[in-house]
């Protein structure tokens, strides 16, 4: 999603009113020629006005508040789920705090013995879809959206989903607003209002017996996807060597 390039260079002139289109890139460390472009085509894209806000010291979310599709964010702010928390674990951190639960390094409760590794994590798109959804989601999203449900399966399935539809699964869903651009990878953690330790918190509160149904549910997923590649890329192979 983007926004038009009207609103833009209002909301520019609102925060740096002296800066010049250059003043902006070079502070934003955006190649001019992007911004330029972005500017000609009458559309700026999500990832530019970040940049700025952040250069500007403008929280991002505050910045895009400003913008039509956006001017709930700001007030929609609210924690993460335990859920959602525990989508942004990747696969490989469960299996060490289910090792080090078994070598008595970790206990419930307890603080964890080694560092979780940062968000987003490769499926962290799709897990966080799927810790939403109350299994009417799509369907949801089709009627508001008008997105075809193949579209938005395939943009699952490549770990990415369009900013608008991010901001949708969570109204939606009744979530943040937010979390979905933490998740894409678009706001960091704490510019979305989640908690620093949130995610270890969560994860260090479940019981064992919880624990390995999350990591069972999570591989047995992981092994689909990877069935599905190695498919795709044995009929390619085939399809290569009958082209010769």
């Amino acid at each position: 999603m983007t926004v038009t390039a009207k609103a833009f260079q209002l909301w520019r002139t609102q925060i740096a009113p002296e800066a010049t289109v250059s003043d902006l890139c070079r502070k934003a460390d955006i190649k001019r020629s992007t911004l330029a472009q972005q500017l000609v085509r009458g559309k700026v894209s999500i990832e530019t006005v970040i940049s700025i806000a952040r250069a500007y010291g403008v929280p991002p979310v505050q910045a895009l508040s400003g913008f039509d599709g956006y001017r709930d964010l700001a007030e929609g702010l609210l924690p993460p789920t335990s859920g959602e928390y525990l989508s942004q674990v990747s696969s490989m951190d469960l299996l060490r705090l289910i090792l080090g639960r078994s070598e008595e390094t970790d206990w419930v409760g307890g603080p964890l013995s080694f560092q979780l590794a940062p968000l987003p994590h490769r499926y962290s798109v799709r897990s966080w879809f799927d810790s939403v959804d109350d299994g009417e989601l799509r369907q949801a999203l089709t009627a508001r959206t008008g997105i075809a449900p193949q579209n938005l399966s395939a943009q699952l399935s490549a770990g990415r989903l369009s900013t608008q539809l991010c901001v949708e699964v969570a109204r939606v869903s009744g979530v943040s607003l937010a979390n979905g651009l933490v998740v894409t990878g678009l706001l960091t953690p704490q510019e979305g209002g989640w908690a620093g330790d949130g995610r270890e918190q969560v994860l260090s509160s479940l019981p064992d017996s919880r624990l390995i149904l999350i990591a069972r549910d999570r591989l047995d997923g992981l092994g689909k996807r990877l069935r599905k590649q190695e498919q795709d890329n044995t009929r390619d192979q085939t399809l290569w060597e009958n082209l010769g």
